[in-house]
């Protein structure tokens, strides 16, 4: 396995540029299933979970060509369907959590989907039941081999549409329901969906492709099926999670950083969630211009003075991936934060990395910490650390970057999965990282 030698406490400086969204880019590119005509994606993130992720359609029989610069043109018109059943399918497909979206298109063009258990991070239950019980609501009829933990529905006369509410606003639940309903008989409402900026990316390009979804951005679609979809080109918006990382970065180092096209309308409450923090964003065009926090940053409290709470929501509130973020940025910060992690229950178990390191945190329960700013005036320790999923490890290299001394960051694949050639990118604004 891979590890990250950083040497903390030093200043950066320059411009960086947001890579595609990776949440995004797992649910596009399963839609090229829906149709056997050309679709071409662009700003595609070059990360390990997306690369296997496009190993898989290709190993589905989906054609694939590299157009450079991120851009690649997919068709589905020879899909493979037999390899679902396969030995290879299932521990491929068992190694990535964004396997999962691929079921809904297969299932509303060729009448079956089979998935093993999708992998993916270890922050907590990732229940599948809204995916499943969408797909019934459509017609279609589950099976669950316990054995060997593989999913299957089938609709061999096709689905038809209907009214559900779902009962969790799922962002890939949604967006699998929605993928199998645009090709379905009939009229489907979907209430208490998703509206993430990724749910709506995929909406739109799915209208690009012919479908007719409508109540995009609100938590009410209503999707008319119709017969057939066609191709189209689509460009995936820059990663907000990546943007909030380089936002908690310029804080923790107190360097003055500009991040690139950050397409402001669709990052919601994350830039008012770091000025809470005391940090100062100015908006610059379509970029992100953060002065260097020479005298650090202080907490506002709330209205009533009581401490600040930061909680993640399904959007438009804030995303739990930039929580452990925002709990490294307030080990610094002057005042204290309450982080309340409602969704996953293992998520906050890196804190213990951090305490290592000489933060002051306590965590309350799986769910709260509650983190004792340093104002800058107790430097964190240089330490030997792993990884544990994408937005920990983030997390536990910002610190690193911040803290004073060589720390060292072992499984750093779970980095990798998330963020584009990290090491190469903190290099060029004057971090000193070498991956060994």
């Amino acid at each position: 396995m891979g590890i990250f030698k950083i040497e903390g406490g030093i200043q950066l400086k320059g411009e960086i540029t947001p890579q595609g969204a990776k949440n995004e880019a797992l649910q596009i590119l399963c839609a090229v299933l829906l149709t056997p005509e050309k679709v071409t994606i662009n700003n595609i993130p070059d990360i390990i979970d997306i690369n296997k992720l496009i190993t898989l359609l290709g190993n589905l029989g989906v054609k694939i060509q590299k157009n450079g610069n991120s851009s690649i043109t997919f068709q589905s018109d020879e899909v493979n369907m037999g390899y679902l059943e396969t030995e290879a399918f299932k521990k491929e497909g068992g190694s990535l959590r964004g396997s999962i979206m691929i079921v809904g298109p297969l299932l509303a063009r060729f009448g079956k989907g089979y998935i093993p258990k999708p992998g993916g991070d270890k922050i907590g239950r990732r229940r599948l039941d809204t995916h499943f019980e969408g797909f019934i609501n459509l017609g279609a009829k589950f099976r669950y081999n316990r054995e060997d933990h593989f999913y299957g529905v089938e609709a061999p006369d096709g689905l038809t549409g209907t009214d559900m509410l779902l009962d969790e606003a799922s962002v890939t639940g949604t967006a699998n329901i929605v993928m199998a309903a645009v090709l379905a008989k009939g009229t489907t409402t979907v209430y208490n969906a998703a509206c993430e900026p990724y749910l709506q990316q995929l909406c739109k390009m799915l209208n690009a492709m012919g479908a007719k979804i409508s109540g995009v951005g609100s938590n009410l679609l209503t999707i008319e099926g119709v017969e057939a979809l066609g191709g189209c080109e689509h460009r995936i918006l820059p990663d907000m999670i990546e943007i909030g990382s380089w936002i908690g970065l310029a804080a923790m180092t107190k360097s003055e950083i500009t991040i690139k096209n950050v397409s402001w309308e669709n990052l919601g409450v994350i830039p008012n969630v770091f000025r809470k923090l005391g940090i100062t964003l100015e908006k610059k065009g379509d970029d992100i211009f953060i002065p260097a926090h020479v005298n650090g940053y202080e907490v506002k409290t709330d209205i009533d003075g009581s401490i600040l709470t930061i909680a993640d929501a399904p959007w438009p509130g804030f995303t739990p991936d930039l929580l452990s973020i925002v709990l490294v940025v307030a080990t610094q910060a002057k005042g204290d934060v309450l982080i309340h992690q409602k969704m996953f229950e293992s998520r906050l178990f890196f804190v213990d990395k951090l305490i290592d390191m000489g933060a002051k945190i306590i965590l309350c329960d799986p769910h709260r910490a509650v983190v004792i700013g340093h104002d800058f005036k107790s430097q964190l320790k240089a330490t030997t650390m792993s990884s544990p999923d994408i937005r920990a490890g983030i997390s536990l290299l910002i610190a690193a970057l911040s803290a004073k001394g060589t720390s060292t960051i072992q499984n750093i694949e779970q980095i990798d999965r998330g963020y584009e050639r990290i090491d190469e990118r903190l290099r060029a604004i004057g971090a000193n990282i070498v991956r060994a």
